[in-house]
């Protein structure tokens, strides 16, 4: 990636901006009203861009290690799974899914991961860790990674937005802001997905891309001299762009609308520059690729016209969802975007109102507000929709919501009229509601289907290095067995299981593949076979159906023939750990009443979900009696510890009751105390009924304290006291 000195843009036109475009105008430095704020250089040194980058990089691998919740099954069976297959071997159990077997994915995405997983291996092995800790280790490098490549992504953004706006310092800043605190970059930039690549990637390329030659105001010398000058970092653009496409094919779609708006402004000469150099870098990348996938799938093939050829032709993508053609426009954007929803739109407005508008840079942001706009108008027509697949306008996105934003809240925080105070609770709103959304998603919202991997790790290593004798006096150790009544892909799998001697199965959802349209209308996936009749399926799925269910867990039976890690196909032997939803519970308590199995833990997993089938917490079974007895004592521990938690909080609150304040009023209760209080004489506390005489004033009962009397008073005790000023 060429430097930010290496770029062939003349400084003079940086500040074009603020004065020649119309549709940038309202939010100019001559429209800003006096700040207070200290001013902003226009340029930033070299060693504040590598500060920048550094504070990122820190900023994601947080944002790494704290996401504890699950987002959508790509996000490891399309990238971890066929990485442990590289890295480890198909004899360590991964789940290798149809697309991979069907050649549909390009195999470079995941061998960066394989990469990590081989390094991160071998350090474990050096530096001698335990298999917990190893496993750890193993779980946290893919997502370490990424925070790596999230924060180069929002570097350039960043420097993206900087290069757009020139001389306008609040709009760069403000940039960057909005993609620190974006609560879907929190949620979704760290995770291992191709669709965040794809955004980084994207983003790079766009820094990179000649907006100059979209210019109609340049000189015929000058576009010579650029020409030569923006070469090296052409082809840095379109290296990247086609290593996009590769992973996503729809991302062709930016860069044929930005190509297009080049090709129609730009010199003959530029046209020729531009053609030949996307020949020859579009080859290249796509060599490469072919030759990785040869060495990956063992054959020739082509995974881009593949992914073409099932999803839209023969519409196999119909099978995981349809949603309605306005879907990026009700839900993709307002999910992408969040609370900078608004300003986007307002940015997306005032561009396209002034498309003729012409200057220096080529009106970049014209050319965004029609990418972000054309990019989701064709995905729509295709039926399955998901917001991911426009995650890389999200850059463009914050760039087009930047100066709507500095327009709106600047004056406020630049100036202290009262005037301006609803805009200043307004951005502090809008941050409380960011930090709320992105805390949510990350750590509570479907956080239950991770966690009981950590859990069934823990169960591997206390029971699956148990010595079991197996024929005759040799020893073998076996490992427990775990199966999933869940919707297909609702875990990770091998990425966080680790162990090989895990043995796991769960319920699968191929798509219909090479039926005809008459069959597809009728065809069911394991799962739905599951859920459309629980007894049923387990009856004719499972190794001896529902009368022949073991008493005992395998770990403490050694197994009459070698098990695979993954088992795939029916029929499912009953496992030593049965997990499902809380939803399934009764119907599960109903099919195997008869059986030893009994709950032995319970993890939240979230509180709401529009997927029937996945609501309620994370349930486990077991058949050991002793870890069902173990789990029950733990409820009771937990419930105890709960009542004396609300108990004590009673007791504190009757405390800070009788508590008196000298700067608070009198109260006719600031004498009473409670019976539990150390402060106080046991003895000069009495329930109202031991009170020997009720008083009463008009009716009203009044509890008769002497020493609340003698405080009115200033004088000597008297029974009666002031009472008798009321004829009482």
């Amino acid at each position: 990636m060429a430097p930010r000195s290496r770029r062939s843009k003349p400084p003079a036109t940086t500040s074009s901006l603020s004065s020649s475009d119309p549709a940038l105008a309202p939010s100019s430095s001559s429209s800003s009203p006096p700040s207070r704020l200290r001013p902003l250089s226009a340029k930033a040194p070299a060693d504040a861009s590598t500060n920048i980058l550094l504070s990122l990089i820190g900023f994601r691998l947080l944002n790494a290690l704290t996401v504890r919740t699950f987002f959508q099954p790509d996000e490891f069976f399309q990238s971890l799974e066929p990485a442990w297959n590289i890295a480890f071997g198909e004899d360590q159990g991964p789940w290798i899914t149809w697309e991979w077997e069907h050649q549909l994915r390009s195999s470079l995405h995941p061998l960066i991961f394989a990469a990590v997983y081989s390094v991160t291996d071998v350090v474990a092995r050096i530096l001698a860790f335990t298999p917990a800790s190893r496993a750890d280790l193993l779980i946290a490098a893919p997502g370490i990674t990424q925070a790596v490549i999230a924060a180069v992504g929002d570097y350039y953004t960043w420097k993206l937005a900087r290069y757009t706006y020139g001389n306008r310092i609040y709009e760069h800043w403000v940039t960057l802001a909005l993609t620190v605190v974006s609560p879907w970059h929190w949620f979704c930039s760290t995770r291992t997905l191709s669709n965040c690549l794809e955004t980084t990637i994207t983003v790079v390329a766009l820094y990179l891309w000649p907006w100059d030659w979209s210019s109609v105001s340049r000189a015929g010398s000058v576009r010579t001299n650029t020409l030569k000058a923006s070469l090296p970092n052409l082809r840095n653009c379109l290296l990247l762009a086609a290593f996009a496409c590769v992973l996503r094919p729809t991302n062709v779609i930016i860069w044929i609308v930005l190509a297009s708006f080049a090709l129609h402004k730009s010199t003959w000469a530029e046209r020729q520059v531009l053609a030949r150099e996307a020949l020859l870098c579009g080859l290249s990348v796509l060599g490469v690729s072919a030759v990785v996938d040869r060495f990956f799938y063992g054959f020739w093939t082509f995974p881009a016209l593949r992914f073409l050829y099932f999803n839209v032709f023969q519409s196999l993508a119909v099978f995981y969802g349809r949603n309605d053609w306005s879907y990026y426009a009700s839900q993709g954007y307002p999910l992408l975007l969040t609370t900078a929803l608004p300003f986007a739109l307002v940015g997306l407005y005032r561009n396209l109102r002034y498309p003729t508008a012409a200057n220096e840079k080529a009106s970049i942001l014209v050319q965004l507000s029609r990418v972000s706009l054309i990019m989701p108008a064709m995905l729509s027509v295709i039926t399955h929709k998901e917001v991911r697949f426009i995650y890389p306008l999200l850059p463009a996105l914050h760039i087009l919501s930047a100066s709507p934003l500095v327009q709106f809240f600047l004056p406020a925080l630049a100036s202290t009229e009262r005037r301006y105070i609803p805009r200043r609770l307004t951005l502090i709103f809008l941050l409380l509601v960011n930090f709320v959304i992105a805390t949510y998603t990350t750590v509570f919202h479907a956080s239950g289907v991770i966690s009981v991997l950590s859990y069934l790790r823990e169960q591997h290593e206390i029971h699956g290095n148990t010595p079991q004798q197996n024929q005759g006096t040799a020893l073998t150790y076996g490992g427990i067995t775990a199966g999933f009544l869940m919707p297909c892909h609702s875990t990770p799998w091998r990425s966080h299981l680790v162990e090989p001697t895990i043995h796991a199965w769960a319920l699968g959802c191929e798509p219909p593949v090479g039926l005809t349209e008459e069959e597809k209308s009728t065809y069911l996936d394991e799962a739905d076979q599951f859920y459309d009749n629980p007894n049923q399926f387990l009856t004719n799925n499972m190794v001896g159906g529902l009368r022949h269910i073991p008493r005992r867990p395998s770990y403490l039976t050694p197994p009459n023939s070698p098990r695979p890690p993954t088992q795939k196909s029916p029929p499912h032997e009953w496992p030593d750990y049965l997990v499902f939803f809380a939803q399934l519970e009764s119907t599960l308590k109903s099919a195997v009443r008869s059986s030893t199995y009994g709950e032995c833990r319970r993890i939240y997993n979230t509180a709401w979900h529009d997927d029937w089938r996945r609501r309620g917490d994370v349930v486990v079974w077991c058949l050991d009696l002793s870890e069902q007895q173990a789990w029950r004592h733990e409820k009771q521990r937990r419930a105890l510890a709960e009542r004396e938690r609300q108990f004590d909080r009673i007791i504190q609150g009757f405390a800070s009751d009788s508590t008196p304040s000298s700067k608070t009023s009198w109260t006719p209760w600031s004498q009473w105390t409670s019976p539990f209080s150390s402060s106080q004489p046991s003895s000069s506390w009495s329930w109202p009924w031991e009170r020997r005489k009720k008083r009463t004033v008009f009716g009203f009962e009044v509890p008769a304290f002497p020493e609340w009397e003698s405080s009115w008073l200033g004088g000597k005790k008297k029974r009666g006291g002031w009472l008798k000023n009321f004829g009482l």
